[in-house]
Formats: structure tokens, sequence, C-alpha cells
């Protein structure tokens, strides 16, 4: 139960920054990316995804993020 919260925080976190991708205001969506990063780590920090999955899921964001026109 307790990982399915943190698992379902995750895709929240994940969310937000496709939001703020989507609504095309680069800086909001390097904002809510700092603290989606942070998000990210401490769950794969704690196993309940594989660090790689982490890296994944920051480094798509990262480029969603820069290729923002």
């Amino acid at each position: 139960q307790h990982n399915a919260s943190l698992r379902s925080e995750l895709r929240s976190a994940v969310k937000d920054v496709r939001k703020a991708i989507d609504a095309g205001d680069k800086a909001a969506a390097k904002t809510v990316y700092q603290r989606a990063a942070g998000t990210i780590d401490s769950i794969a920090d704690k196993n309940i995804i594989h660090k790689n999955k982490a890296a994944r899921h920051k480094s798509r964001l990262a480029a969603a993020i820069k290729g923002m026109a």
C-alpha cells in the first residue's frame, strides 16, 4: 500500500511536468521539473522503481523541456 502511494506520487510528478510542457511555459516547466526530479530520485532511492527507470524519466522530461520552442 505504501509503495502504491509512492508510485502514484511518481506518476503525478511526471504528469505535472508534462502539463507544464503542453502549456508552453518553459520557465514553469523547468521549475516543476526540478521538484519532479527530486521526487523521482527519492522514489528510486527507496527501490520502488529501478534507478535506470528514474534516469530515463528524468532524461525524457529534460529533453522535452529543452525541445520547447
